[in-house]
């Protein structure tokens, strides 16, 4: 059974995605970027966006019933790669020992200027 979770955005809403979807027992979460509404949380600061796009993500799998002990994934699209410890040093003190598979690439560009980042995450319930 598919379920498809929103967040209600008008980004959504124009582009035509889901803020995640889930298919039995895996969650698929869309790039996550430190956009809220219109507001860019933590101009010009990589350790803040970075936190609060992980604890967003925190928040959409907590809605689906999953959390972040769930996630076998991230995938990290960073503006500028000489960043990649900051962004590190977060990822890893909020995943502690869970220790998903990343992929960590830079890109030219993200819907807006100020976004330093975007992360995108899998996450997979073991059947119990």
């Amino acid at each position: 059974m598919r379920t498809n979770w929103s967040s209600n955005t008008k980004l959504e809403k124009d582009f035509g995605f889901s803020r995640a979807v889930q298919i039995g027992n895996t969650l698929e979460v869309s790039g996550t970027s430190a956009l809220e509404g219109t507001k860019i949380i933590g101009i010009g600061d990589i350790t803040l966006q970075t936190e609060y796009i992980i604890k967003k993500i925190e928040f959409t799998l907590e809605e689906a019933g999953f959390s972040l002990a769930d996630v076998v994934r991230t995938r990290i699209f960073i503006k500028d790669i000489s960043k990649w410890e900051e962004v590190a040093q977060v990822h890893s003190y909020l995943f502690g020992t869970v220790m998903p598979a990343s992929t960590l690439v830079e890109v030219s560009n993200l819907i807006h200027p100020d976004l330093l980042l975007e992360i995108e995450a899998q996450a997979v319930k073991e059947n119990t």
